[in-house]
């Protein structure tokens, strides 16, 4: 489990050391940097594939990225890590070193891609020259072997990460470790409910025990969850926000599978697509949520948009029952669920971080916060 999530220059989070909990509910007003937390979190998971350097030029570069405010001296960089009680991983991405040239002459096209200065992993909640499990400096990795001795790379190019470069169950054992948790996490962002919604279609089902990202697969997911998950589970938490209802899948032509909705009073089920918005949100929630795969980490953004406030509470009830198998992190404008998850987080036995942000003179902190001994004990790898 993560207990420390440290971001530093990346757009108003100047200096964010939040501690994490089995439960964490992210709470602020518009423009406090909810967003901008969420897609840091994303970023890190991103290296673990190779992909934090794009994701960054998507956003324009590191330069639209980095924080707008007085800086301190030194290097600028964003940096990004986590800690928790086994393993520590942290990243610092900065500005090419040259002005965007290519070799044999010319202007580069990608002179926008930050590079990655520093990488570190480390044993335990704390950065220690002892505890270091794998040390990227430029394009030079040490890391920790299984015999524990060290292997030293040469020639990582700046734009790739240590995660996906050299996890090796010999030669670098523990990144290999770290890196399958990180691509492990799951992340849910405002799934579409519109009229043209990809899980409002008929589609070719598959035994699919992790809902996508779209939605597509939301009838072969809920038929997984009846089959090999918990289908009592399913049931209740459908009759928790529609009293009287249930939700089977039905089989069409061609295999594909559609999901449909019986409710007290009507004489026939209603298809996807006569589903509300809220209703097939909802639906899409409890798929994601009592998966038979449980992620290491699963973060949920905004769950509650389109949602009936009357759905909120069951929507808390889904969310505590997967924080009994995940780390989960909520960000949320809703105050009714971040209110539920606090009531009913003790019934379910599931310790609840309640995290509130603020913003002062265009930079986040964190509401309640005094100072540097408030917040978990964390270092920066040095370039």
């Amino acid at each position: 489990m993560i207990t420390t999530l440290a971001v530093e220059n990346y757009r108003s989070l100047r200096r964010l050391i939040v501690p994490l909990d089995r439960l964490n509910v992210i709470t602020g007003a518009n423009g406090t940097g909810k967003s901008s937390l969420y897609r840091a979190l994303r970023l890190l998971a991103a290296s673990a594939r190779g992909g934090a350097v794009a994701a960054l030029a998507q956003e324009g570069g590191l330069p639209s990225v980095l924080w707008a405010g007085e800086r301190d001296a030194g290097p600028v960089g964003l940096r990004l890590g986590f800690a928790g009680d086994e393993f520590g991983y942290a990243v610092d991405f900065g500005l090419p070193q040259s002005s965007g040239s290519r070799p044999g002459g010319g202007q580069s096209m990608f002179r926008l891609d930050p590079e990655i200065k520093r990488e570190c992993t480390w044993a335990g909640p704390v950065l220690r020259p002892a505890a270091l499990l794998c040390d990227r400096a430029g394009p030079a990795v040490r890391s920790r072997t299984a015999d524990g001795g060290w292997h030293r790379t040469q020639g990582l190019r700046p734009y790739d990460s240590m995660l996906s470069e050299i996890a090796d169950p010999q030669l670098a054992p523990d990144l290999l470790r770290l890196r399958e948790l990180i691509r492990s996490w799951r992340f849910y962002d405002h799934v579409r409910t519109d009229a043209d919604a990809p899980a409002r279609a008929a589609r070719i089902g598959t035994r699919t025990p992790v809902l996508a990202s779209d939605g597509a697969d939301l009838a072969a997911a809920l038929q997984t969850i009846r089959e090999t998950g918990d289908d009592e589970a399913l049931d209740e938490a459908v009759a928790d926000a529609f009293p009287g209802s249930r939700v089977r899948v039905v089989d069409g032509t061609g295999g594909r599978f559609e999901i449909q909705l019986t409710q007290r009073g009507l004489k026939r089920p209603l298809g996807p697509a006569e589903l509300s918005d809220g209703t097939l949100r909802y639906l899409l929630w409890a798929a994601a949520l009592l998966t038979p795969r449980p992620p290491g980490l699963l973060v949920l953004n905004e769950p509650e948009t389109s949602l009936h406030p009357e759905l909120l509470a069951p929507l808390a009830h889904l969310v505590l029952a997967a924080a009994k198998d995940s780390q989960v992190v909520v960000v949320t404008h809703a105050r009714p669920l971040a209110d539920a998850l606090a009531r009913e987080a003790p019934r379910h036995r599931v310790d609840l971080n309640s995290v509130e942000l603020l913003k002062e003179s265009g930079r986040t902190t964190v509401a309640g916060r005094e100072g540097l001994l408030d917040e978990p004990l964390w270092y920066w790898p040095k370039r």
